[in-house]
């Protein structure tokens, strides 16, 4: 039972609430909500209690905070380089990420750090999982405590996906700054296990967690290390991600060495199941999606980076039917310059019908359907980004606006021209694209941002902190 003692808060009078939810409970009347410590107690038409705190929504959009389930904050730094702005996957990987990130020291990690939460918060996104792969011997600072730091410091809930190579990629060192290389097995065992002792908190309210996330299985690390992270994982209590099957080279290589299908390799090294999900997921033959769907693997849906290195578009759509759980991730931004939730769940709405749109034939040709206009709804991308990432990242009470819930709220003031005219002006936020006015954004009931602000923060000190951080990197 909530304690009646418990502070309270009221947001009030919202023009349209969508709930994170599927079918007739995705959107809600309202018009009010009220949350009681950092849960939601009730949505209705509610009075205002004597003293509790009231947030005028009025004429604004409320949505679930959103919850990013794949990012790679330390590339926040690494917007645009000309070296890779037209490379696909392998290349892009040699000319950015392989090529910088041994250059990383704790303040450029902190500032890439700020930049990159802050750019998810002002989009309402309330939980992010960061895929780190800034973990190397010689780096003299602790990057999963600098990372923690960073989002308690913000105010939001924060998933570290602590990534590591036991095997180095060709070419990865041939900067003599990388300071990275592989690392010994044993090394990022202890590691993970050090992070859950020191951060991981399996409440369901949880603001900090860990994962155990080998950064690539089929070229950074060892099939038997890879059963072993599995089982190491699980026996930690924690869950399991990684990347799989972004572009067609993983098959092949997977094909070429190991006789299967990538996604047939995973469920060999015990890398399925409910406790899983993998980002990408692009090229996948039909018996891989069925096998995803079978087993109740997630998926983090990237399709802003996705289309960015050329990949393709991943069968969201169908993975879901097949039963696997879908979320989105904006991934790093050395990918996706464009790394908010607003953006991504956006180009998933458009990007699965062109799916749908680009696989339909004529008639004569056996086709059934003109295009893939109603491939996915808003309805279903806003529960991908909302209710489905917290469902893959074990957040039962997360990412839904219903009593019981956790307080992770966003509210969007829709005033500028690019929402006037919208006949169904919950959708705007989805439909219309570019980054709505936040009128607040609650996590865990607290108000962490207000008026498009986060209060204390300098924007001035920060755009110079990364300047001087951007001057380190390129030299």
């Amino acid at each position: 039972m909530p304690n009646p003692n418990t502070p309270t808060c009221l947001i009030r009078g919202a023009a349209g609430i969508m709930t994170g939810a599927s079918g007739a409970a995705a959107r809600h009347a309202g018009p009010d909500i009220r949350i009681r410590g950092a849960r939601i107690e009730a949505i209705g038409a509610l009075e205002a209690l004597a003293g509790e705190r009231v947030i005028d929504a009025a004429g604004c959009m409320v949505y679930p905070a959103w919850v990013n389930t794949h990012h790679h904050l330390a590339e926040s730094l690494l917007k645009g380089l000309p070296a890779g702005i037209n490379c696909s996957l392998s290349d892009w990987l040699v000319a950015v990420p392989l090529a910088y990130r041994g250059r990383f020291d704790e303040e450029a990690l902190r500032v890439a750090a700020r930049i990159g939460l802050l750019e998810l918060l002002l989009s309402g996104c309330g939980t992010v999982a960061d895929h780190n792969f800034v973990n190397f011997p010689a780096a003299g600072f602790d990057s999963a405590a600098i990372l923690f730091e960073e989002a308690t410091a913000l105010g939001l809930r924060f998933v570290l996906c602590r990534g590591a190579s036991t095997l180095a990629r060709p070419k990865a060192n041939r900067d003599p700054r990388d300071r990275w290389g592989a690392e010994p097995f044993e090394t990022v065992l202890r590691s993970v296990e050090r992070a859950v002792a020191t951060f991981h908190d399996p409440s369901d309210d949880a603001f900090r967690r860990v994962v155990m996330a080998p950064t690539t299985p089929l070229f950074e690390i060892e099939p038997g290390q890879l059963r072993e992270c599995a089982q190491a994982g699980r026996a930690l209590g924690i869950r399991l991600h990684t990347h799989l099957s972004e572009t067609v080279r993983y098959a092949e290589f997977t094909y070429a060495k190991f006789g299967c299908s990538p996604v047939e390799f995973a469920a060999r090294h015990d890398w399925l199941g409910p406790d899983v999900w993998f980002a990408h997921l692009v090229k996948l033959e039909a018996h891989e999606i069925a096998l995803l769907g079978s087993t109740g693997t997630g998926m983090a849906h990237c399709p802003q980076s996705n289309a960015r290195l050329g990949s393709g578009i991943a069968p969201a759509v169908e993975l879901e039917r097949a039963g696997a759980r879908v979320s989105l991730g904006v991934d790093g931004a050395g990918s996706n310059e464009a790394a908010d939730m607003i953006s991504e769940v956006h180009a998933a709405w458009h990007m699965q019908r062109a799916r749908e749109g680009q696989l339909a034939r004529p008639g004569y040709d056996g086709g059934t359907r003109e295009g893939g206009g109603g491939a996915v709804t808003v309805e279903d991308v806003i529960r991908w980004g909302t209710a489905g990432g917290a469902d893959v990242l074990g957040f039962a009470a997360g990412g839904r606006l219903v009593p019981g819930a956790l307080a992770d709220i966003a509210i969007y003031r829709l005033d500028e021209p690019r929402y006037l005219g919208l006949h169904d002006r919950a959708l705007g936020p989805v439909v219309s694209g570019g980054r709505p006015f936040l009128r607040a954004l609650m996590v865990g009931g607290k108000v962490v941002a207000e008026n498009d602000r986060v209060p204390g923060l300098d924007l001035d000190e920060l755009a110079a902190r990364a300047r001087s951080a951007l001057a380190r990197l390129a030299h």
